[in-house]
């Protein structure tokens, strides 16, 4: 194995586990909050169109949703085709994300303390020049 796949693969978990950590006092969990951070930047959105823009199986953005759905975060409505599903954050959700978002952001914070801001940037663009 490629020692940068072995590396990434490790940070990434490590970064998985941490932010769990960083969510736990508000009962989420990563996979989670990514919905509920993309619902926040994009505006409701269609199941499809969360699973191809998060790049994750149609199932498991279903089962995140339907337990989002169970905390009182999100609601999902009929879309124009009775087949489509459109998520919404709630509510209680809108009033939730600014103390998750202050946890998340200190986790991020001390995720990258001794990265210089040109660094940041250039592991940004190397991650980017991966996918081609």
């Amino acid at each position: 194995m490629n020692p940068l796949f072995h590396t990434f693969f490790q940070h990434n978990r490590f970064l998985v586990n941490h932010l769990n950590e960083a969510l736990k006092e508000h009962g989420l969990f990563s996979s989670q909050w990514t919905i509920l951070f993309l619902l926040k930047k994009e505006g409701p959105m269609t199941l499809t169109a969360i699973w191809k823009y998060l790049n994750v199986e149609a199932p498991t953005i279903t089962r995140t949703v339907a337990r989002l759905e169970k905390l009182g975060l999100v609601r999902r409505e009929e879309g124009a085709d009775r087949r489509e599903k459109i998520v919404y954050l709630t509510e209680k959700a809108l009033q939730q994300l600014p103390a998750v978002e202050a946890s998340v952001l200190k986790f991020e914070a001390e995720m990258t303390k001794n990265l210089s801001e040109e660094e940041t940037v250039q592991l940004i663009q190397l991650l980017d020049k991966m996918k081609g």
